[in-house]
């Protein structure tokens, strides 16, 4: 018996005839191939900073488009960049900004690791008032100042004097800001992965993809190069529907079709998600009764308030503090323009 494999894109074909091993090209495929994965990827992994010297600025550790996409490709991720941007703008009683700039600012400084504050002066030189820029487009110049990319290639520059960076820390580099969730970027990724497979796995079927086994010795060559043609012409979702196959004298189960995979799948679909979804809440050191995860036990989480409480003590008290301070630094900001935080505890306001 002469076997023949030909492997398309999302389906797999599998004929076998009674014809002589002479006449057959017999070959072996395997479903899939394996993925190559570069752990460096994300530009996570670097020791320096290259200046860029044709415009004039300090290229970024990591790519901030990457960084900018990555609350929206993952519901954990994104949803607990705003609330932490939410909670630390709760807190602002006033001064050089706007509560929607202030809100702007904190979500450039956890989503990229820092911010650039512009000082608004007035015809003599006096600050006026604070604007934050955006992150995903600002860059650090030479001697400090910003470098904003606009369209069309063009370059908004900003001296040093103007502006006021606000960073946290990065232990390779001070340059630029290091975001500090760095840690939970690939199970955000895997996450995303397992979402998007399962709904191609839904689209297709619920299944993903199938092998055509024929036993039929009425088949001809013909017929059997032409259904190949016709699988392998098949791309994109929902474009092989169905497949008209007429062999006179054939027998009963000649041309069989199997799925490959079924919904036992779920299983270990859950399980990807619940641990990446995990891993991104540790990397943001956020209490699940907080990010709106259902528990799993009936005695739940315990009480939300409790939660805020110790997430104010131990993150965003230090992240207004970090936004407090950068701006108190400057000499040139007066009092008036400073920003003033809710540091207390409990939630009271003064």
């Amino acid at each position: 018996m002469g076997s023949r494999r030909v492997k398309s894109k999302g389906r797999r074909f599998h004929q076998q005839q009674a014809a002589p091993d002479s006449q057959r090209d017999n070959g072996t495929v395997v479903f899939s191939l394996p993925e190559t994965m570069d752990p460096n990827q994300w530009l996570t992994d670097y020791d320096s900073l290259w200046f860029d010297e044709n415009n004039g600025y300090w290229e970024p550790p990591v790519d901030r488009q990457l960084l900018a996409k990555l609350p929206r490709k993952n519901a954990q991720h994104g949803g607990i960049i705003q609330s932490r941007a939410n909670m630390a703008a709760a807190r602002y009683q006033g001064g050089g900004m706007t509560a929607q700039e202030v809100k702007a600012a904190f979500l450039n400084h956890i989503t990229f690791g820092d911010v650039a504050l512009l000082k608004i002066r007035d015809g003599f030189g006096r600050v006026l008032r604070l604007f934050p820029l955006p992150s995903y487009r600002t860059r650090v110049s030479r001697d400090g100042g910003a470098v904003v990319l606009e369209a069309n290639n063009e370059k908004r520059v900003y001296k040093a004097r103007n502006i006021i960076w606000v960073r946290q820390y990065d232990t390779v580099q001070q340059v630029y800001g290091c975001p500090d969730y760095l840690g939970g970027l690939q199970a955000a990724l895997l996450n995303e992965d397992a979402t998007m497979f399962r709904r191609k796995y839904y689209i297709n079927g619920a299944h993903m993809g199938f092998i055509m086994y024929a036993t039929d010795p009425n088949l001809d060559p013909e017929t059997e190069e032409e259904l190949k043609q016709k699988i392998q012409d098949s791309k994109g979702v929902g474009n092989f529907r169905s497949l008209f196959v007429n062999i006179p004298n054939g027998k009963e189960k000649g041309i069989q079709i199997i799925p490959v995979g079924n919904f036992e799948s779920k299983d270990e679909f859950m399980n990807v998600k619940n641990v990446s979804a995990q891993d991104v809440l540790n990397a943001h050191r956020f209490p699940p009764g907080l990010a709106g995860i259902i528990p799993s036990n009936t005695a739940g989480f315990g009480n939300p308030q409790t939660y805020e409480e110790v997430y104010f003590r131990t993150e965003t008290k230090a992240l207004l503090m970090e936004m407090r301070d950068a701006v108190d630094r400057d000499p040139e900001v007066p009092q008036a323009v400073k920003l003033q935080f809710d540091l207390q505890e409990g939630g009271s306001t003064v």
